[in-house]
């Protein structure tokens, strides 16, 4: 029989509240266990002491016993010294990626570096017509034409 040490959730909705328990591995999340050793409650402060009860002479019982930790139980075991905490390496997905629009964009222009509305709208006019220039007269297909004038008909 594979024994865990896990959470088992109580509390109403959106009001957590975790009993620490030494349960079955088989056994469903808030259903039977073996015995409770402590209590998290994740709606207190981070350096409430009240967050997480433990009774330590049971934990170390267990786990000398050989049951596993789930990951947040082991945090908790961990910043107790009662065993090792494991490293995760960080997914790649989870790294924040740089935000390209602020490269691009520089920051709001000073009154010497603005241009007057005018020389803006003539370059703004000028660049318009280079880009029609450019490109060059698409030529109608007889094929084109025989469906335009279906169309029309």
């Amino acid at each position: 029989m594979a024994l865990k040490m896990r959470l088992s959730r109580g509390g109403s909705k959106k009001r957590p509240h975790y009993r620490i328990v030494i349960a079955d591995a088989r056994a469903p999340r808030d259903g039977r266990f073996i015995e409770r050793i402590g209590i998290y409650n994740p709606l207190l402060p981070k350096d409430n002491e009240n967050r997480v009860t433990l009774d330590e002479e049971r934990a170390k019982y267990w786990v000398s016993k050989g049951v596993e930790p789930t990951d947040r139980v082991r945090k908790f075991l961990a910043l107790r010294n009662l065993i090792e905490d494991i490293e995760r390496n960080n997914p790649q997905k989870a790294i924040p990626k740089e935000k390209k629009e602020k490269e691009e964009k520089p920051a709001v222009a000073t009154k010497a570096e603005e241009k007057p509305a005018e020389e803006t709208k003539a370059e703004e006019k000028s660049a318009v017509a280079t880009k029609a220039e450019e490109k060059p007269a698409e030529e109608v297909t007889p094929e084109v034409k025989e469906n335009e004038e279906k169309v029309k008909k």
